[in-house]
């Protein structure tokens, strides 16, 4: 089974950074894989802020976040990770790590199949 742990949020203020870390179970970190972290607030649908595809290190970001958030795995560790630096009021939400969606240009949720609980991060002005 498929099972994916967020930590990392927090409060913090603007300008801060964060780091998201997204622990991976039942899967094996050889194998190709499509990861992704998404951002929901409540009223808002799910955002696709960032993935990652093992298979050839590509990475994607939304518009939003290009520049300021990094996505980085550790295989041995089965761990993905979400470098946040510069955050903005507008980071605030509660952030999700998913499994096994393609990383296409566009983040898309439909895609992913297995999800964590999240982590929240809220930012203060």
């Amino acid at each position: 089974e498929v099972q994916l742990v967020e930590s990392g949020g927090g409060l913090v203020q603007v300008g801060g950074s964060l780091r998201l870390s997204c622990a991976v179970s039942g899967v094996t970190f050889d194998d190709v894989y499509d990861i992704g972290w998404f951002r929901q607030v409540p009223g808002k649908e799910r955002e696709g802020v960032s993935c990652l595809s093992s298979s050839d290190g590509r990475t994607n970001y939304a518009d939003s976040v290009k520049g300021r958030f990094t996505i980085s795995a550790d295989n041995a560790k089965k761990t993905v990770y979400l470098q946040m630096n510069s955050l903005k009021p507008e980071d605030t939400g509660r952030y999700y790590c998913a499994w096994d969606g393609p990383c296409l240009p566009r983040i898309v949720e439909g895609y992913y199949d297995y999800w964590g609980q999240g982590t929240q991060v809220t930012v203060s002005s």
